[in-house]
């Protein structure tokens, strides 16, 4: 709930309230009026927390402290969040393979960052005749990262481009991965 969205003190309807104090005891069901004058005699606000109970309940509580504090947790979870970005590599048919090489070493880059990968293999003209080189050219991507992101998106035609998507390897796969290769180490040693 937004902190907009609660009514304080006088901008609380209805005529009777359920009260619960600062320390979260339950005061009972009162008018607004005497919820009002009780959260005075305390120095604080009432907030209604729950308008859509019967009869709804406010707290005694000092707002610009509470609205400080959902701020507050606002804030860190949006530190927590994790923007993940869609990258996008452009190929054509006839691309090289030493410039292929070179997408795919920036793309390694870009999905250690934790980015997601799109290549798109564009067709001009008559290359639109010949799908099956893009398909060998996305292929020959995903073989090359294969240690390093998973197909999220196969590769698909969408009128004169083909694509395909890759996201980075979570950390859990790595592990599991890592995990197989010192078993494989320990049985051959």
């Amino acid at each position: 709930m937004s902190i907009r969205e609660y009514r304080v003190n006088e901008k609380i309807k209805g005529k009777e309230v359920r009260v619960i104090g600062e320390n979260g005891e339950q005061l009972g069901v009162m008018t607004v009026r005497d919820a009002l004058q009780a959260a005075r005699e305390r120095n604080t606000d009432l907030v209604e927390v729950a308008p859509t109970a019967q009869p709804p309940v406010c707290r005694m509580l000092d707002f610009g402290k509470f609205k400080y504090e959902q701020a507050k947790k606002e804030r860190e979870a949006h530190k927590k969040q994790k923007v993940i970005s869609l990258r996008q590599i452009r190929l054509r048919p006839k691309t090289g393979d030493h410039d292929l090489d070179v997408k795919v070493a920036v793309a390694v880059k870009l999905l250690e960052k934790g980015n997601k990968v799109k290549f798109v293999v564009l067709f001009r003209g008559r290359e639109m005749t010949h799908p099956q080189l893009g398909k060998q050219m996305l292929d020959k991507v995903v073989t090359a990262l294969a240690e390093k992101a998973t197909v999220e998106r196969p590769p698909a035609l969408e009128g004169n481009a083909m694509s395909l998507i890759l996201g980075p390897q979570s950390t859990k796969q790595v592990k599991k991965e890592k995990d197989k290769v010192k078993a494989g180490e320990t049985v051959n040693a």
